[in-house]
């Protein structure tokens, strides 16, 4: 709720801050008409079209990349349940006895791992649930090596092992793509050009005697609500866009090992 409240402040920070600059860009386009009414227009469009564009580049760039993150993310959340759904399958290949020790590890895995994507907004709850995730890594690790060679089969050391492997590798991707965001200048720099482009917008309709509020408002109602929802899609966790039903995966494979 936080980070939601903190974003709608920053989409409506910029906003307020278009419309001024639009408004005060407009009266800069005023005072230059009045001081040169041939000249006030004279090379503006170009300079006004290349702003326009990288600004209209920049948003394309951020939104498309933080809509390609958010389905990578979705798609590490299927491949992890995949993987654990595949190694638990394999543990028929060692003793009965070795089998139900790891069975309930990995009942306890699971949990774990849907314990630590529901706790993301406290960072001190997430910390401890990265904590005992790495515990129960070594823990199945360990009892699995050791169930390996009480069976002495070479099959089944090829077939666990190598399963176990790409289960506790995918975390450390998943952790990776969680932190995956463009730099925080890119964002700043959407941020003002957003600004500068409101001035180029207001001086452009200096000419108006009355300006369109209509197309003042929506001009900056639409950009600030595209930065919006930009950071929206690249924390999932936090804001209106979650990722939460991308989980019931996880939550369907905790169901089926009972």
């Amino acid at each position: 709720m936080e980070f939601t409240i903190e974003v709608a402040a920053l989409a409506f920070g910029l906003f307020l801050g278009m419309l001024i600059c639009l408004e005060l860009g407009r009266r800069i386009g005023i005072r230059k008409m009045l001081i040169d009414p041939e000249g006030a227009r004279i090379g503006v469009g170009a300079i006004e079209g290349a702003v326009f564009a990288l600004l209209g580049l920049l948003i394309a760039f951020t939104f498309s990349g933080a809509a390609s993150r958010l389905d990578a993310r979705r798609q590490l959340i299927a491949e992890e349940a995949n993987a654990i759904g595949t190694a638990y399958l394999r543990l028929e290949l060692v003793s009965t006895d070795a089998r139900q020790r790891l069975r309930e590890i990995f009942r306890r895995y699971v949990d774990v791992r849907l314990s630590l994507y529901q706790k993301l907004t406290d960072s001190s709850a997430t910390q401890e649930a990265m904590a005992k995730t790495a515990a129960v890594q070594g823990e199945i690790w360990s009892q699995a090596v050791v169930a390996c060679r009480e069976e002495g089969s070479q099959s089944a050391t090829m077939l666990i092992l190598p399963a176990l492997n790409q289960m506790i590798d995918i975390t450390t991707t998943r952790a990776v793509a969680a932190r995956l965001h463009p730099p925080t200048i890119i964002f700043a720099m959407l941020y003002v050009l957003s600004l500068i482009s409101a001035v180029m917008a207001g001086y452009g309709m200096a000419p108006q005697k009355k300006p369109s509020w209509v197309h003042i408002v929506g001009f900056a109602a639409i950009t600030s609500l595209t930065l919006y929802v930009i950071l929206d899609l690249e924390y999932p966790r936090f804001g209106f866009i979650r990722i939460d039903q991308a989980d019931q995966v996880l939550l369907q494979l905790r169901q089926s090992i009972q």
